[in-house]
């Protein structure tokens, strides 16, 4: 089997065009407008950001991870990985070039389960750039447990009628519509007991109690929303997929999605080891650069090694995506891709932040605040321990247990499968005639 993640020469351009773009022009919008990258923008934010995503259109680039289907260039996992390595350099990254989370994953759902209505009011905007959306799953009391859940759906008549809580409802505030798992057979379970419903935001209802933010942010302020559905009244065609099949619409949004954050890891970890590499050749201590210290010199050894598997890593889930024809096939390689995305990030930007010393933890760069990205990376599309215990059972399942008393590498029984010539060769090889 043969593993190719080279790309032709002409995208090899767009990408070389991107990461000058990404590092000219996009990244000053961090500094600029931090935190604001999820805000539908208006005015002076509006007319900065509106001329730079026109150059992302004319590049051919713009919601690159589209397909035929929907106006894209159907450029397939691998391309995408390749690309999302370049703006996962920066937070408003994925916002100029229209791949941004959770949009991307809510714009799948609509495009294979919205009606044309749907598709019209929300999902046409949501590719242009002019809305954004939520994806509202988790719950106070269920975090990572689904079996947790307790935000009800029920018949009344045409309609339903949603009542409970969601808990970390990323970019709530904001959101043009959600996209809500809820119970609606609680007899049945998770697999086949939850649906999926499209919600506008302007919904009665629908209320956002709270706005929560990341450790550090003033209280009462952030990007993601503690959500009520009080009573929540919406048509029969608001229900997307079938009743009972929310966790297969789910898994329509998740696999590529975690190739691509996975890829933005890769990208975020190689601009942290930029940092580190520059700092030890430039900070002299103890009549030396510290890149002439062997605890600097294998901070940096360790952290390309980690970096470079991750990569590859990621770059073969997204071929098995590619050559298999969905995620399905690559279930095991993403996992391995999400367990490993919290760890390569912790440890590159824990030896980064300590080679920049007392600067480092400071507010004048941003490694502190990407230590605590690292958190948020464990917890995104289910956390990393739920990806381990998937990932074994995935593994194990292609094993089988040893035919008998002992392992199938146990050489006195293995030299029983041998014919007698080897084994009275190997046996005076060993001094044993």
């Amino acid at each position: 089997m043969a593993w190719d993640f080279s790309t032709e020469p002409d995208f090899q351009e767009k990408l070389d065009w991107a990461a000058a773009f990404v590092r000219a022009e996009v990244e000053m919008l961090d500094l600029e407008y931090p935190e604001l990258h999820y805000t539908v923008p208006t005015g002076a934010l509006k007319e900065r950001v509106d001329p730079l995503k026109q150059q992302v259109r004319d590049a051919g680039l713009w919601a690159a991870h589209l397909g035929p289907e929907l106006g894209g260039n159907g450029y397939g996992q691998v391309k995408l990985a390749l690309l999302n390595e370049i703006l996962g350099r920066s937070e408003w990254g994925p916002t100029i070039f229209g791949t941004q989370a959770p949009d991307t994953g809510n714009a799948e759902i609509l495009a294979h389960y919205g009606t044309p209505e749907q598709k019209a009011r929300f999902l046409q905007p949501l590719l242009d750039g002019e809305i954004f959306s939520c994806y509202s799953m988790t719950e106070p009391q269920g975090g990572a447990d689904p079996g947790q859940f307790r935000t009800r759906a029920r018949r009344d008549g045409d309609d339903w009628v949603i009542d409970g809580f969601k808990f970390f409802s990323s970019n709530a505030r904001g959101a043009e519509f959600f996209i809500t798992m809820v119970v609606t057979d609680p007899t049945e379970p998770p697999q086949r007991g939850f649906s999926m419903f499209l919600i506008p935001a302007d919904t009665p209802g629908l209320s956002i109690v709270r706005d929560i933010g990341l450790g550090g942010e003033p209280y009462g302020h952030g990007l993601h929303g503690l959500v009520r559905y009080d009573g929540v009244r919406v048509p029969a065609d608001a229900l997307l997929g079938t009743e009972g099949g929310g966790f297969a619409v789910a898994q329509t949004r998740l696999g590529g999605g975690r190739v691509h954050h996975a890829m933005r890891t890769v990208g975020l970890c190689n601009r942290i080891f930029d940092m580190l590499c520059e700092r030890a050749v430039s900070r002299t201590t103890k009549g030396s650069l510290l890149s002439e210290k062997q605890a600097v010199q294998a901070f940096i050894a360790d952290s390309y090694v980690q970096i470079q598997q991750f990569r590859l890593l990621v770059l073969h889930a997204a071929w098995t995506i590619d050559a298999d024809g969905g995620s399905r096939a690559a279930r095991q390689e993403i996992a391995a891709a999400k367990i490993a995305a919290p760890q390569v990030l912790h440890d590159v930007v824990t030896r980064a932040i300590q080679v920049h010393g007392a600067l480092g933890i400071s507010n004048e760069l941003p490694l502190w605040r990407w230590l605590q990205q690292v958190y948020v990376v464990g917890f995104s599309d289910g956390p990393a321990e739920v990806h381990r215990t998937q990932l074994s059972k995935l593994v194990l399942r292609e094993q089988a247990p040893a035919p008998g008393l002992y392992p199938s590498e146990h050489i006195p029984t293995r030299l029983q499968l041998v014919p007698d010539d080897i084994t009275e060769a190997l046996e005076r090889h060993a001094g044993i005639r």
